[in-house]
């Protein structure tokens, strides 16, 4: 009786905010390839991350894994701080 669990996405960037009470805004950036003219280019998106224990400070590379719909935004939750970052 082995279940198939379902792929889960992993997502890694910089936390750029904290959005709340338990949350926080990171930036997730990938590079890909121009239709047109042929060269790499970078693009950026923002995820809200469930940051449970409120760990994370703004500047901290994180992966955050993708998991149930918290709210309306937010489906990923805090895996683990990857690089703890500068704070200013």
């Amino acid at each position: 009786m082995s279940e198939k669990q379902a792929h889960k996405r992993v997502i890694q960037g910089k936390i750029v905010s904290i959005a709340g009470n338990k949350s926080i805004t990171i930036l997730v950036e990938r590079k890909v390839v121009h239709e047109k003219y042929r060269k790499i280019v970078k693009r950026f998106k923002k995820y809200i991350v469930h940051d449970e224990e409120s760990k994370g400070k703004v500047g901290d590379v994180v992966t955050a894994i993708e998991c149930r719909p918290i709210s309306k935004c937010k489906t990923f939750k805090l895996k683990d701080i990857v690089v703890v970052g500068v704070s200013e």
